[in-house]
């Protein structure tokens, strides 16, 4: 890879990004992971993500991925090894090389291309999904 293309995700027509309002009508979360190369709602990838800020600086983080738009975007939610207000934990697991507990943010969904990802790290369980799909979903119906 070019170290002045910069990571998969960062830049260009597969950067990840915010999804805007208009954008998540018809949004419809699934769990439909296929460990195959590619983002599937119920596994953990890594791309990058802007700071909220968008002003050009991110970083590289796993995203659970829990909806598809179409054949090449997916919807996904970011994690953090830090629990902020109104995080939700999604245990432990191998996303996180010192097998910290990670928090997903419900407020912010981001659109994740199969271009944009760096790589699959693995699918969360079922019983671990749900729970933080209900977290996203009870946060959208408020705004």
């Amino acid at each position: 890879m070019d170290p002045d293309a910069g990571s998969p995700g960062q830049f260009g027509p597969g950067a990840t990004r915010d999804l805007r309002p208009d954008e998540l009508r018809g949004i419809a979360p699934s769990y439909a992971p296929q460990p195959d190369g590619d983002p599937d709602p119920g596994e953990i990838v890594w791309t990058w993500v802007p700071y909220v800020e968008n002003d050009g600086r991110g970083k590289d983080r796993p995203v659970l991925i829990i909806a598809r738009i179409d054949d090449d975007a997916t919807v996904g939610c970011y994690l953090s090894t830090k629990q902020h207000r109104g995080f939700v934990s999604i245990g432990r697991g191998p996303w996180d090389s010192q097998g910290r507990e990670s928090f997903l943010s419900p407020e912010r969904l981001l659109r994740v291309t199969h271009d944009g990802m760096r790589r699959e790290g693995t699918v969360l369980p079922r019983e671990r999904f749900d729970p933080a799909v209900a977290a996203v979903l009870r946060e959208h119906r408020r705004n």
